[in-house]
């Protein structure tokens, strides 16, 4: 059996680039978009026309995996044309590469740090700083992690969290949030032009919130599940915030194609420069990996995830509302 750095080691030769298939991919799913935008605007019949859209929402996800994927560094690193597009792109999508690659490496640098996760990701407290927290700061974190504001992910993850929150914090460090914002309001200025109130609620509306909504859900359930862990900084480590903290999402084969297989995420919280077309090959080879918490997007799963609001540390395991508010009685 594998452990710890020997089962790091074992990832690193699936963390090498197939440069041509890296284009492939991201050519080949830049043309799907762009033909679910042709079908949105194009398309005489209303129902192909909302087909196209829900379409172009969900191809959106997969080209902010690959995005991803490239601000990490895992693929198509030292191309002019390659940074051109993924810069327009995270502009686009409201997650600029400055805001985005400081989150999100805080994020794995921190992932199930207990208080200190929060940048990047969603916050957790224990149940006893819940409790003797103010009214204020209880509701807060209550409404962060409500299944509205997650489903909501481009208004509150995104226009917000991204954009006009990174830039009134740091407009230096973070112009291109405020100019992320004015080319995303500016296409979909374009689209009103173009097309009307139809053409912006089918090919801009709606495509975002799909997306947004995706996108933030696998956020917060791939370290929001039940099984997951929480450690404090003298306890935690790199290995089992992967392994631990991180979950295996198992998705059909059209979703793995739609998320660019974020679901093998506890792989990709081992090795991030695993490109993301490999982390299924890493999957079916290291059995170790096969043994990952698991969660989907069934709807049972995805209303266990939403469940969890806090840390016991007694329990070692997340609570809900009603355990949290039995103990707050209790302690009262």
């Amino acid at each position: 059996m594998l452990e710890g750095k020997e089962l790091i080691l074992a990832t690193k030769k699936y963390a090498k680039e197939d440069r041509k298939k890296s284009w492939i991919l991201t050519i080949s799913t830049l043309a799907v978009l762009a033909l679910t935008y042709v079908g949105i605007f194009f398309n005489v019949h209303i129902i192909g026309k909302i087909i196209c859209s829900v379409l172009a929402g969900l191809t959106l996800v997969r080209m902010f995996i690959i995005y991803h994927d490239y601000i990490h560094k895992s693929i198509l690193q030292k191309s002019q044309l390659a940074n051109a597009i993924f810069t327009v792109f995270g502009l686009y999508i409201l997650a600029p590469k400055s805001i985005w690659k400081r989150s999100h490496d805080y994020h794995h640098q921190h992932n199930s740090k207990l208080y200190t996760s929060g940048v990047g990701s969603f916050p957790i407290v224990t149940k006893e700083k819940f409790v003797s927290s103010s009214w204020k700061e209880r509701t807060i974190y209550l409404f962060i992690r409500h299944p509205l504001t997650v489903s909501f992910g481009y208004l509150f993850a995104f226009i917000y969290g991204m954009c006009i929150r990174s830039f009134a914090s740091s407009p230096r460090k973070h112009w291109d949030s405020l100019v992320s914002l004015f080319l995303h309001f500016g296409v979909g200025t374009m689209m009103y032009l173009f097309a009307g109130w139809e053409g912006v609620i089918l090919g801009f509306v709606m495509p975002a919130l799909i997306s947004s909504a995706l996108g933030t859900y696998f956020f917060y359930a791939q370290h929001n599940f039940p099984g997951v862990t929480y450690a404090n900084k003298d306890g935690w480590t790199y290995i089992s915030a992967a392994l631990s903290s991180s979950s295996y999402m198992k998705m059909n084969r059209l979703m793995r194609w739609f998320s660019g297989n974020i679901g093998y995420h506890h792989i990709h919280h081992l090795n991030a420069r695993i490109p993301f077309y490999n982390l299924p090959k890493v999957f079916a080879e290291i059995p170790e990996l096969q043994q990952a918490k698991r969660t989907s997007l069934n709807p049972r799963d995805i209303f266990r995830c939403f469940k969890l609001k806090v840390w016991d540390e007694e329990a070692q395991r997340m609570i809900g509302r009603k355990e949290l508010f039995r103990y707050k009685s209790a302690v009262a």
